[in-house]
């Protein structure tokens, strides 16, 4: 038998084990509901923590313009608080009765009753964790417990973790940096807000902070001055300093102790260690990698010879030519080596545009059957001449003739990017691809890489080789030479701009093949439409001595569109401009419904493109159709253009139904919901089109026209053109031509104030 002291020790052990968490449970309730003394939190700084918890700083500012006028005085409502506390007065978390909206108040201390107030009005577990008496109700509220309660606060309406907790370095606030915006700072996490607060006394030192998308909630430790400026750009200096780029400011930094090195760090890339402001250590990375970029991952870039190499977690992207400055991974050009890479430790600690590209070759993303979409299930290839396949330092030879098969899953892409070229200038051709005239086939070098989905290929050829098969694919080579030299010309200078905007940056290409961009090596190759190319040479189009963005089109309604056709500010290309297709150029005015609905069923309004087929077009439709195609408002019962373009362009539609009514923006979206591929499209020629799921323009105008035999409303839709209208009418172009007009002359017209000059 155990003696009776042993039951004893089991007794007390068990009542210590149950004792220990009770008491500490009281502990913390005494902690949490005792009235400490010391300093209160501002109303203003506990609004803004609140809300940042519920809102990204882009909601509020939305919530605010839909909200409209404050609580605050006029003369208060630029304070950085007032639309944090308008938040807590219009969602009920402070009451304007106890909390008057003031800016004395504002900048006062949270008390209890106000902490306990915004609680509860969080949650009622979150109310229970805020004692409020009538002995502290009016007391301020201790800063200290504020941020304890803020992390339960988190937890309980923070579940996406929006809000958070991350370390970084102050560069810079307006103190030291002169132009830096009121309330912002330079950090090595970027520029970021820091409303309420004061960060001037930070500068050089790490933190430890809560942060939600830019902007600074709290600091929550000062971790010190002995810090370190990962991938910092040195500038230049002397013995005494140093002048470098950090974040994306310039700023000097002073040595601990004089160097003579100073001149051996320069123009490179460097880790700076700091204590207490100065330089202690300087740790240059000198190793570079010069390759052609391939493409551009989200935590990695693909280089030709390296395949991708990931990115540092604190990476730059700069350019050092004709002045420094600060740049990010989309704005890195793909398919050029004008980019260096500074590597350390197996990863690029920056990426340096060294030099202008010069834009010789393109890189076009080849889209599956029918232009369906950018990954293929299976890509076949053969070659009238051998064929290379490079794949890293392995490279494999098929013959001319014989046909290689790539299937997802393929060992030969495990490794990354498989290079495709044919010997003896020859081309490759896509078995498994049909285009308007059979299997397509290919110059320059193709590549194929593994994509999710399936597999994604990319032809890299010459710029100009590439217009030789854009041509034949955009416009008839039967038309007027000087018309397919116009089309040279806008082709070339449209790829041109298209090769930066980097819309397939991550899969490696500038433009895919369809009509997304410019319609490639659909048709084949003919020597009028190459002789066009051949022709104009390096010629571009250049308004104020830049490149245009040179739209075109197929078909007009005898005007044209300027750039605000699409709902941005037509003042940003100004080269083009709402015109008449006559001589002369007059601009005109169709932006009524009567105005333009007089003008379309002109079918002989003059213009240079008047003798096409889709000049003119109309077509019925009803309502049966239309409520199919258009959702949220039952029946259709009406439509009615609301608002058009200068050119007559309807650029809203308002549908109204037996549940109700929307309004569709956009000429784009208009014409998706007029159109249906069951409808039949009558055009000026008197033959007849089928339709598709988009009208052919958005130079229309609506009106009833009874019902069916089944009693369904009808509408009739009459339309002009084809595209959308903005710039260059191909076959007005054509028109043009047939009269006797040069190319110069034809761009010159469809294109305001710009000159046609040849870039080297």
């Amino acid at each position: 038998m155990k003696s009776r002291k042993q039951h004893k020790k089991k007794r007390a052990l068990i009542g210590w084990l149950i004792g220990v968490p009770a008491v500490v449970a009281v502990l913390v309730a005494v902690i949490l509901s005792h009235e400490q003394e010391g300093d209160g939190i501002s109303r203003a700084l506990a609004a803004k923590s609140v809300v940042l918890a519920l809102q990204s700083p882009e909601e509020l500012q939305e919530w605010q313009k839909m909200f409209g006028a404050s609580h605050f005085p006029a003369k208060s409502v630029e304070q950085w608080y007032v639309p944090y506390m308008d938040y807590l007065y219009e969602n009920g978390y402070l009451s304007e009765k106890d909390t008057p909206a003031q800016e004395e108040c504002a900048q006062g201390e949270l008390t209890y009753g106000e902490a306990g107030q915004i609680a509860r009005a969080l949650s009622p577990e979150l109310g229970d964790r805020i004692m409020v008496t009538k002995k502290n109700r009016d007391k301020p509220y201790p800063e200290e417990l504020w941020w304890l309660f803020y992390d339960s606060l988190l937890k309980s309406v923070d579940e996406a973790q929006a809000v958070e907790q991350k370390r970084l370095c102050i560069y810079g606030t307006l103190d030291n940096v002169p132009g830096t915006p009121s309330w912002a700072a330079h950090t090595s996490q970027g520029m970021i807000g820091f409303a309420g607060m004061a960060l001037d006394g930070y500068i050089d030192h790490e933190l430890e902070v809560f942060i939600r998308e830019g902007e600074l909630i709290h600091v929550l430790q000062d971790l010190g001055q002995d810090i370190t400026y990962r991938n910092v750009w040195l500038v230049d200096g002397d013995e005494d300093e140093l002048l470098v780029y950090v974040g994306d400011i310039e700023r000097r930094i002073p040595f601990a102790k004089k160097t003579k090195n100073t001149k051996e760090y320069l123009h490179n890339l460097a880790d700076l260690q700091l204590e207490n402001g100065k330089i202690t250590r300087v740790s240059v990375k000198k190793e570079r990698i010069i390759g052609k970029l391939l493409s551009v991952q989200p935590d990695g870039v693909e280089i030709e010879g390296y395949g991708v190499v990931p990115l540092d977690e604190e990476y730059k992207v700069l350019k050092t030519y004709g002045g420094l400055e600060r740049q990010a991974l989309e704005d890195l050009l793909i398919g050029y080596d004008i980019q260096e890479f500074v590597a350390a430790k197996g990863k690029i600690c920056a990426v340096l545009t060294v030099r202008e590209f010069d834009a010789r070759t393109i890189r076009v993303l080849i889209m599956s059957e029918g232009f369906g979409g950018v990954v293929h299930d299976q890509v076949v290839l053969s070659g009238s001449t051998p064929l290379t396949l490079v794949q890293g330092d392995e490279e494999e030879r098929i013959e001319a003739g014989q046909e290689v098969v790539f299937q997802p899953g393929d060992q030969r892409l495990a490794k990354g990017r498989v290079l495709i070229t044919a010997a003896e200038n020859g081309e490759v051709k896509v078995c498994s691809l049909n285009r308007s005239y059979g299997q397509p086939s290919y110059g320059g070098r193709l590549e194929l890489v593994e994509g999710e989905g399936g597999l994604v290929l990319i032809n890299e050829l010459y710029l100009e080789d590439y217009l030789k098969k854009v041509i034949p694919s955009e416009m008839p080579p039967s038309y007027e030479k000087e018309a397919l030299k116009a089309q040279a010309v806008c082709a070339r200078t449209f790829a041109y701009m298209q090769i930066q905007s980097n819309t397939y940056q991550q899969y490696g290409a500038h433009v895919d093949d369809s009509t997304n961009f410019q319609v490639y090596n659909n048709a084949q190759e003919d020597p009028r439409t190459s002789g066009a190319v051949e022709e104009t040479y390096g010629q571009m189009l250049l308004y104020e001595g830049e490149p245009v963005t040179t739209y075109y089109f197929s078909t007009s309604c005898g005007i044209t569109a300027d750039g605000g056709v699409w709902g941005g500010n037509p003042d940003v290309a100004p080269y083009l401009k709402n015109a008449a297709l006559q001589p002369g150029r007059k601009s005109v005015d169709f932006s009524t419904n009567e105005a333009f609905g007089a003008f379309i069923r002109q079918t002989d309004y003059p213009a240079y493109d008047s003798s096409f087929p889709y000049y003119r077009w109309n077509v019925t439709t009803d309502a049966g159709i239309l409520t199919e195609n258009i959702d949220g408002v039952g029946t259709v019962e009406s439509l009615q253009v609301t608002e058009r373009g200068l050119s007559g362009v309807a650029m809203t539609l308002l549908v109204k139904g037996s549940q109700g009514e929307k309004t569709i923006s956009g000429q784009d979206r208009i014409r998706s919901a007029l159109g249906d591929g069951r409808l039949t499209i009558h055009l000026k020629n008197g033959k007849t089109a089928s339709g598709a799921s988009s009208l052919p323009s958005g130079f229309l105008a609506v009106e009833e026209a009874g019902v069916n035999e089944s009693g369904v409303k009808q509408f009739r839709i009459y339309g002009g053109g084809y595209g959308h209208g903005v710039g260059m009418s191909q076959n007005g172009a054509q028109g043009m031509a047939q009269e006797g007009i040069g190319y110069e002359e034809i761009l010159k017209f469809f294109y305001d104030g710009v000159a046609v000059e040849q870039i080297q």
